[in-house]
């Protein structure tokens, strides 16, 4: 009797943790099954800061002492510029195309090659490529009518790798920068994911057909709150996290607003 009750007790445990599997197998499986319109709204007043340098801002990452954005005007420039009024402080000429992402980390700036189908290490000083690596989940994106193969957008270094975001793939990838090797991919919120920024642990991510920024487990992808933005703000595209606030820019009005 001893023996059949702890096999029963196995069985049980064994039967709860294939549980656990299958319903994460399941959520990575597909982001939809979220209703993302009853997810915790997290409550930001927004500012149009500056208008951006470049003629159409997409890529934004926070630096100690200013905001790289990433022009997506071919070939594509980047301009370091203060947080307080937008002054230029920094501008390399890169070999980017149509890039929409960019981040900063093991001395170097990382940039999204959204046409070049490549992510670039750069030199921050000279804009210089260092190394190009195959970016991974290239295609067509599933919005509009395309009709040529595109990139990642948003990317984001984190304790030495960094999240980059595929929207032809609908998914976020963490990287081994020293190789490009694909550790791991999480579902990203919607089909147009774009700007990353990792906050107290969580990956927060923005749905540009959404006009959203999503917090996500970056474990699974799952989405746990998010910021939603109004019809009549400036469209969400790169944004990152910097002096305890989001920051975002549009390139189509070239706004680089803060949310506060």
């Amino acid at each position: 009797m001893e023996r059949s009750n702890e096999s029963s007790r196995r069985g049980f445990l064994t039967a709860l943790a294939g549980a656990g599997l299958v319903a994460r197998a399941g959520w990575a499986a597909g982001a939809a099954e979220i209703d993302k319109d009853r997810l915790p709204l997290v409550s930001k007043r927004l500012e149009k800061a500056y208008l951006a340098p470049g003629k159409m801002p997409n890529g934004l990452q926070a630096v100690g002492d200013g905001l790289w954005i990433l022009d997506q005007e071919d070939q594509n420039k980047a301009h370091k510029v203060r947080y307080e009024d937008g002054t230029v402080l920094a501008e390399i000429q890169t070999e980017s195309l149509h890039g929409s992402g960019i981040t900063y980390g093991g001395g170097a700036l990382w940039i999204a090659s959204t046409y070049g189908l490549k992510t670039l290490k750069v030199d921050p000083a000279t804009g210089r490529t260092l190394a190009s690596f195959d970016t991974p989940g290239v295609g067509l994106v599933r919005w509009g009518k395309p009709t040529r193969p595109s990139g990642a957008h948003g990317l984001e270094w984190v304790e030495g790798k960094y999240w980059i975001a595929a929207p032809p793939a609908v998914k976020i990838y963490l990287i081994e920068p020293e190789t490009g090797k694909v550790l791991r991919s999480i579902p990203s919120p919607g089909v147009r994911p774009h700007g990353l920024a990792w906050v107290d642990g969580y990956l927060w991510c923005v749905e540009s057909n959404d006009r959203a920024i999503y917090k996500l487990d970056p474990e699974d992808g799952r989405p746990v709150a998010k910021i939603q933005l109004r019809p009549e703000d400036p469209e969400p595209h790169g944004m990152t996290y910097g002096r305890g606030m989001f920051w975002y820019c549009d390139a189509a009005s070239r706004w680089v607003c803060r949310l506060i």
